[in-house]
């Protein structure tokens, strides 16, 4: 079993966060733990991030960090120096393909259609991110993709809150969804940890199926 697919298969949600400040990194990794989502997807989107990722690898032992919104090979590396374990992109590129061979940090590339899911596989990466999953046609799409390739697996991101992510987790090739609604923008700024913990918990008991 490859890395990522052990991390794709801990909880049914990766939280997807977005961290200004690396301060709260390590309360908002022990609220998702403590709520059954060890998993967490740090975007990098802020000058923050990479820090944030190696307080919740250097504090968090029980969380599995990972990047997000990772476009460039330097992205993988500058993940792996911050103590990711996972790095995920939006699409693919073939740079990205060269660079995540045998890279230290696991990479689950992003697809959208059938063809880039094909050239994904072909490249030996049947563990891939579904985005966006609602925009590019959500669970019709995804099981229109399961009958010719059944051994591709997704995590689909992108449009799934709690009221449709149950419908993406009872998809047959769907390991597990990625979303933000476990870490709002308000209840961060606010850092309501207690109130994070409890939307984790919630996620956390969604089971496809």
């Amino acid at each position: 079993m490859t890395l990522i697919e052990k991390v794709l298969h801990l909880a049914p949600v990766i939280p997807v966060v977005v961290i200004d400040d690396a301060r709260q990194a390590v309360p908002l990794a022990r609220a998702l733990v403590a709520g059954g989502l060890p998993v967490i997807e740090v975007t990098l989107r802020t000058a923050a991030a990479l820090d944030a990722v190696r307080a919740i690898a250097d504090e968090v032992p029980d969380a599995v960090v990972g990047t997000g919104t990772v476009r460039r090979p330097a992205d993988l590396d500058a993940s792996a120096k911050a103590g990711a374990r996972f790095a995920v992109s939006p699409g693919a590129s073939p740079d990205l393909v060269a660079a995540a061979r045998g890279h230290d940090v696991g990479w689950l590339p992003g697809a959208a259609t059938a063809s880039e899911a094909m050239t994904l596989a072909e490249q030996g990466f049947v563990f891939q991110k579904f985005f966006p999953a609602e925009a590019a046609g959500g669970t019709a799409l995804l099981r229109s993709l399961h009958g010719p390739m059944p051994e591709i697996r997704f995590c689909a991101t992108g449009g799934i809150g709690v009221k449709n992510a149950l419908d993406y987790l009872a998809t047959p090739n769907v390991a597990c969804v990625g979303g933000s609604w476990c870490t709002p923008a308000a209840l961060m700024r606010a850092g309501d940890w207690q109130a994070i913990e409890a939307l984790a918990l919630a996620a956390s008991q969604l089971r496809g199926d």
